[in-house]
This record gives C-alpha cells, structure tokens and sequence, in this order.
C-alpha cells in the first residue's frame, strides 16, 4: 500500500510540474535559414474611458538570434497618440528577484499603422523587434517579471505585469508574469 501511494504521488507530482507544449506561429528551415515564432501572448490590457490598449509579445529566432516581439494595439473614438519606436527604444522589465533586463529596440523608426473598424474606433498597430542583452535570457528564464518600462521616441510608459488576468478582449486567462519562464525554451 505504501509503494502505490508513493507511486502516485510520484506521478501527480510530475503532473503538476509538466511544461505547456511550445505552440508556433511560424517554424520554418530551408536554404535561407531558420526562422521560429511563438503565438502572440497577451502580456497587457488597459480599458479605461473609452480607450484601450493592448500590448502582446513573441518570442522569435532567427538564424540563432534570439528577439522579442513586442505589439501594442491601441483602440479609441477619439484621439490616439502615436507611441513610436526608434533606435533609440528600449524595454525595461523588473524582476521579482530585484533585477532590472534591458531590450534593444532593433528596428528603424515605426509609429504603428492607423486602421478604422466597422465600429468607428480608431485602432493604432505598433510593432517593434527588441534585442536581448548578453546574459538576460538566464536571468528571464529563472525569475517573474513585476513591472515593464518603454522608452519610446518622445516619452517613457510604466506598465504593472499581473501574475494573471482575465482578458476583456477575448475572455481568456493570461499569466505574463511568468512568460519568459514559460515560453524561452522554445526558441532555445
């Protein structure tokens, strides 16, 4: 009785700790090179007065080098300020063991796309690709993220990470801030 009891305690134990299967927008090898992306992740919701935003991110290697793929999606009836990226850019994320991880924004200046849908809101998309520091991807796979800064073109916005939400959007359960321990391994 002893051993089935330890057996299935075994069992529930490796049950409880199973890693999330790695799910890709795109994975493609061919002459050109390797290229991954995970699914976007809702990381940030913000509904206030009329005005949301909505900020996403993937994981992407190409060729062996490692970025993040941050969209924001901005939606309002009234007016919508332009958040945009330049070289300058960057992405600050505050983990719960106390360190502070910089991104490189690596792209040229972008300041989104503006698209009207059927309803009369406004819907602004920003893209930016931001690169990893040598040694953050071990701190990132090893600690929750708290608190994400953006140093954009012509200001810098705080954004509060939750341990877990519920999205209006779509009405499904996010966790961001533990998307970096989820999600690394799947483009390592």
């Amino acid at each position: 009785m002893k051993q089935l009891i330890i057996v299935a305690f075994f069992l529930l134990s490796l049950s409880a700790f199973a890693q999330k299967p790695c799910e890709y927008s795109v994975n493609v090898s061919d002459s050109i090179g390797d290229y991954k992306s995970t699914k976007t992740y809702m990381i940030c919701e913000k509904n206030f007065a009329g005005n949301s935003d909505f900020i996403f991110f993937s994981l992407e290697l190409t060729d062996g080098l490692p970025t993040l793929n941050v969209q924001l999606i901005q939606k309002s009836k009234g007016f919508l300020k332009a958040n945009c990226f330049d070289k300058n850019s960057k992405l600050f994320l505050q983990l719960n063991n106390g360190k502070i991880i910089t991104l490189v924004h690596i792209d040229a200046e972008n300041c989104g796309t503006m698209i009207r849908d059927d309803k009369n809101f406004d819907n602004r998309l920003t893209i930016g690709n931001f690169m990893f520091m040598k040694g953050s991807l071990e701190e990132l796979k090893s600690s929750p993220m708290s608190l994400m800064r953006i140093k954009y073109l012509t200001e810098t916005e705080d954004y509060v990470i939750k341990k877990t939400f519920r999205s209006e959007l779509d009405n499904q359960v996010y966790e961001p801030e533990t998307y970096f321990m989820d999600n690394l391994r799947c483009i390592m």
